[in-house]
């Protein structure tokens, strides 16, 4: 399933350290780079890779809010709904994001590009309301901003 320079790759570091077990979130992390999601297979894989069970796997990438078990769209939003979040209005944020983008939080738009989803907290209450897109704070945020973003992204493609 993996591309054999990936793999290749990955049993290299892996083989690097005493603690192979210690990399599973950077394995699973490297995978979902390649195939933007860690798929059922790429579970097994990275169970394989470690030397340990597919369940084992799989608990820590339903723990992990980053990790992704489902296809994703191209830009993954992060909606932080923490509580400086949530007093600096990010209701309003969000309700934008998804009337804007015709989805519900956990849901990916039609042309496969955004997928809107909460988070907890991303740590940048000195900008909130904020969102995290692809491992990028945007905030603090306007429906005006949120526009702008937006547009600047889908030109992007």
């Amino acid at each position: 399933m993996l591309p054999a320079e990936l793999k290749e790759s990955l049993t290299e570091h892996i083989a690097s350290v005493d603690h192979p077990r210690e990399l599973v979130v950077d394995i699973m992390f490297a995978i979902q780079d390649q195939f933007g999601y860690l798929s059922d297979e790429a579970v097994e894989e990275v169970a394989q890779l470690l030397n340990m069970s597919p369940l084992e796997v799989e608990e820590l990438a339903t723990f992990y809010t980053f990790i992704y078990r489902e296809p994703v769209g191209k830009y993954v939003i992060h909606v932080c709904d923490s509580v400086i979040c949530w007093m600096d209005g990010y209701e309003s944020i969000r309700d934008h994001l998804c009337n804007k983008l015709g989805v519900e939080m956990g849901e990916t738009t039609s042309d496969g590009l955004f997928t809107l989803l909460p988070v907890c907290c991303i740590g940048y209450c000195d900008r909130s309301p904020a969102i995290l897109i692809n491992k990028k704070v945007y905030g603090p945020l306007t429906p005006e901003k949120l526009d702008d973003i937006l547009e600047n992204l889908r030109a992007q493609g």
